[in-house]
């Protein structure tokens, strides 16, 4: 297989598990709205109770976990200092 072809695989992958994570990002926001009308608590408010307990009472961001390869791709590569 091409390099050019694998490029264009990886950056099919990436997109892929992007659209997946909005996908369950609006989910989740559809279902803690569906909840506050129903006058339930939210179905994720245990699970942001326990990340906050394990931060030591500070929350942390939701995103904050990446899928395995996906900061790598975020990373431009280096330019050597004479350009070439």
């Amino acid at each position: 297989m091409s390099k050019k072809k694998q490029q264009t695989i990886a950056k099919r992958n990436r997109e892929r598990a992007i659209e997946e994570k909005r996908r369950l990002k609006r989910e989740r926001k559809q279902a803690e709205r569906e909840a506050v009308r129903s006058g339930e608590p939210s179905p994720f408010a245990a699970e942001y109770a326990q990340r906050i307990e394990r931060a030591g009472g500070e929350p942390e961001p939701a995103d904050s976990e990446q899928t395995p390869g996906e900061g790598e791709a975020a990373q431009p590569a280096a330019v050597p200092a004479d350009g070439v």
